[in-house]
């Protein structure tokens, strides 16, 4: 099974030379640390922000620079500062590549649930809203199951809408999986250690696994 750095680099594999990236909140964020040095990529933040680096060093800390969930970032040269609304002019404009984000519920049909749980107070739901409605592609870096072991890969979203069949492809601490329109989940690897036979008792929704299941190859 996966841990958080793990989901990252796993997630790093995804990236392609050239690409326009928004980071999400959470275990997105570490991607940027994972990036191939051979692949030229510029991470976009909400805040306004177009060239973050990877996470600062303690002596490299400057805390008027962060990102869209308040952490310390580096940037690049070349970087630009701007407004919120010029960035979000580009998101909505879908000048984002691909989108990374965390979830809390992921359906067959592609939804996402990653804002809010009732009863819980949040601030808002920041950028996710805009960022699922625009972004050309989407991955979700998630966890597989609940703490209680409950599936977060359901039929239905059962926690407030993010976004509507929006989500192509997530890496969970289990497995690489698409979702495939009228199709459902589709099982592309498992993470090292993990049997297919898990990964279907860990998935509500439907699940199709065709053919031998690599195991994920992670540095």
């Amino acid at each position: 099974m996966l841990d958080k750095i793990g989901i990252a680099k796993r997630i790093a594999q995804e990236v392609k030379d050239g690409m326009y990236i928004n980071l999400g909140i959470g275990i997105p964020t570490l991607v940027a640390n994972y990036i191939p040095s051979d692949i030229n990529v510029v991470l976009q933040s909400e805040n306004g922000l177009l060239g973050i680096g990877p996470f600062p060093k303690e002596n490299e800390v400057d805390p008027d620079l962060i990102n869209a969930g308040k952490q310390t970032i580096t940037m690049m040269p070349g970087s630009a500062l701007f407004s919120s609304a010029e960035s979000f002019g580009m998101i909505r404009s879908g000048k984002v590549d691909l989108t990374i984000l965390g979830a809390m519920e992921v359906s067959e049909a592609g939804d996402i649930a990653n804002w809010k749980v009732p009863g819980k107070m949040v601030k808002g739901m920041g950028g996710a809203m805009d960022l699922v409605a625009s972004a050309k592609h989407i991955i979700v870096a998630m966890q597989h199951c609940s703490k209680e072991g409950a599936s977060k890969l359901l039929k239905k979203c059962s926690l407030p809408i993010t976004g509507l069949r929006c989500v192509k492809r997530i890496v969970s601490d289990m497995a690489v999986i698409d979702v495939v329109p009228g199709v459902g989940f589709k099982l592309l690897e498992r993470a090292p250690g993990i049997s297919v036979e898990q990964i279907k008792n860990s998935t509500e929704g439907k699940l199709l696994v065709e053919n031998e299941i690599p195991e994920m190859k992670i540095d």
